[in-house]
């Protein structure tokens, strides 16, 4: 996400408030709103983005091995919005590990995917902690 220049003096001034509070004027109370609904908006566009992407992307997995290029260039951008790989990107690059580019977005995912949904495509046993325990 970038700023721009007012958007940036808004930040510098909303910060410089929050750490030496003093009386705020209504005019910087409307810039930092602003601000906050532009970052919102941003935000939302970001999550349709995303959901775009994935549903493009369950799509191009689903007539794989024939999309296989479109497939792995979709789940690149899909990753750099966001997506975390599922175990359906997985399982899918793991069949296309044969093709250079599928391996080296298999490594990437696994390294992404959740603890949880790791041990299933590396062989590796689940380890179960106090931690993991809580969160079932």
């Amino acid at each position: 996400m970038a700023f721009g220049v007012e958007e940036l003096r808004v930040l510098r001034r909303a910060l410089a408030l929050a750490l030496q509070p003093s009386p705020v004027s209504a005019e910087d109370v409307k810039d930092c709103l602003r601000l906050a609904e532009s970052l919102d908006e941003a935000a939302r566009e970001s999550a349709r983005l995303r959901a775009f992407l994935v549903a493009d992307l369950a799509r191009y997995r689903a007539a794989l091995p024939g999309t296989a290029a479109g497939y792995l260039a979709l789940l690149d951008e899909a990753l750099g919005a966001g997506h975390h790989p599922t175990p359906d990107d997985l399982a899918a690059l793991s069949a296309l590990r044969g093709n250079p580019a599928a391996a080296a977005l298999l490594l990437r995912c696994r390294t992404m995917a959740e603890p949880g949904e790791q041990p299933r495509f590396t062989g590796a046993r689940p380890q179960v902690t106090i931690l993991s325990l809580i969160h079932i």
